[in-house]
């Protein structure tokens, strides 16, 4: 345990940021601000691509973009916020905001080469991700074997376990409910879904995620129109926090520019997964043939999940951290969402409970199919009940069980698939096309 704490205090304090960063504003620069055409972008995700012939038994677009947004809209939006603005102060929210925004050109470039070297299974359907990508353009095996295995382990850990133990400790705290009724009851809804195979996953998630999100969004906004008089000053204490942090309400956020930089910015990494490489994954399995149109809608993920959703609910923590400090009393760095929320109109704590547990569920069901394609690219086809219901009894597993140590060991290897992947996308730079 200290070891693994050791090296992750050691790789996400500086050079995974500094390395993803980068990477964001390579790829930023290199294709002219692809960012520009987020209109375009946010068009064709809802625009059906014109096609002849029968029904394709793929994803469509809009499709994998719903199950990419299941994997990473979650409580990295809401809880993430929470302990970034903490940690980091009022800034951390503008660090987390530019992640999303440069953060939406690293994703372009992974989901344009995994659809240009992804590959058709027995049955027909197209499956990529990184690791055909790592095996079909740098022609390295071993390397991709590596990313696919990191991968199936992530599945386990950030896609199952602790999205499993965030669900019973929210449906504990709020409602009294047994951590044990709350993990059976999710691994049987997740089992139902995930048994039925991707279209069944796509199904639900272009159903519920939208949904989730509008809502969400909804709360937010309703929030900041009853506090519209802390407004104002909320977005200029974020502005001027990340470039020069100072003591704000009394110490609560006084923090260094290092400090804002820092939580900001792994927060921001930690929830759209650029750079990670995930989103590729079901960017492949849509049934759109020109890789630069399913790139543009893959990209609107981190559009959706960073920049809106994030910032919305950054500013809504510290608008209400202006307008209501008496609301932060004894509360810890998790809790200043639900602090927030409490002055919603209809059941604010328990709205944001329902929103936790829901996003937790999509989660749950997005990295499945995440999970899913690694295990087959490894293992093959015909061992995939294994793996569906392994991942099944981890949702239990991981809802009656403490924690730490897979935080830890999550955190490490979203560090290792991270390093694969930035080298594909610098090897193959030059076949990636705006």
């Amino acid at each position: 345990m200290k070891l693994l704490n050791s090296l992750n205090d050691f790789l996400w304090n500086s050079p995974l940021l500094f390395l993803l960063m980068g990477t964001h504003l390579f790829f930023t620069l290199k294709l002219h601000l692809p960012q520009r055409h987020i209109l375009k972008a946010l068009r064709l995700s809802v625009t059906p691509e014109t096609k002849s012939g029968k029904p394709s038994q793929n994803l469509s677009a809009f499709g994998a973009l719903a199950t990419t947004l299941a994997a990473t809209l979650g409580t990295g939006n809401i809880i993430g916020v929470s302990t970034a603005v903490a940690l980091g102060g009022p800034g951390a929210v503008f660090w987390c905001w530019l992640t999303g925004i440069l953060g939406m050109a690293t994703s372009y470039a992974e989901c344009y080469l995994s659809v240009l070297f992804r590959e058709k299974n027995k049955e027909g359907l197209y499956v990529g991700g990184p690791m055909y990508v790592i095996k079909n353009g740098m022609h390295n095996k071993t390397l991709a074997k590596f990313y696919a295995l990191c991968t199936v382990c992530a599945a386990f850990g950030v896609g199952c376990t602790t999205q499993a133990n965030s669900l019973t400790q929210t449906t504990s705290s709020t409602w009294g409910l047994s951590p044990h009724l709350v993990g059976m009851a999710a691994a049987i809804v997740v089992g139902l879904v995930i048994l039925g195979g991707i279209q069944s996953v796509g199904r639900l998630c272009m159903k519920l995620v939208p949904a989730l999100g509008l809502l969400y969004i909804g709360s937010c906004l309703l929030l900041l129109f009853l506090n519209r008089d802390a407004l104002l000053p909320a977005l200029g204490a974020i502005t001027a926090h990340a470039l020069m942090p100072r003591a704000v309400l009394g110490g609560i956020a006084g923090c260094s520019l290092k400090e804002a930089a820092r939580y900001g910015i792994a927060r921001g990494l930690f929830t759209n997964e650029a750079g990670i490489g995930t989103s590729a994954i079901a960017a492949a399995s849509s049934n759109c043939e020109n890789p630069s149109r399913q790139a543009y809608v893959s990209m609107t993920a981190v559009f959706w999940d960073t920049v809106v959703i994030c910032f919305l609910s950054g500013l809504v923590i510290v608008a209400n951290m202006l307008k209501h400090p008496q609301s932060l009393a004894n509360v810890n760095e998790t809790g200043l969402a639900d602090a927030a929320f409490t002055f919603l109109p209809f059941g604010g704590n328990a709205f944001l409970s329902l929103a936790l547990t829901a996003f937790a569920v999509t989660t749950l069901i997005g990295w499945s199919y995440f999970g899913e394609k690694a295990f087959c690219f490894l293992w093959g086809e015909h061992n995939l009940g294994v793996y569906r219901l392994l991942y099944i009894v981890m949702i239990y597993i991981g809802a009656v069980i403490p924690l730490d140590v897979v935080w830890e060991c999550t955190d490490f290897i979203n560090a290792l698939m991270i390093l694969p992947n930035v080298i594909a996308l610098f090897s193959l730079q030059s076949r990636v096309r705006e």
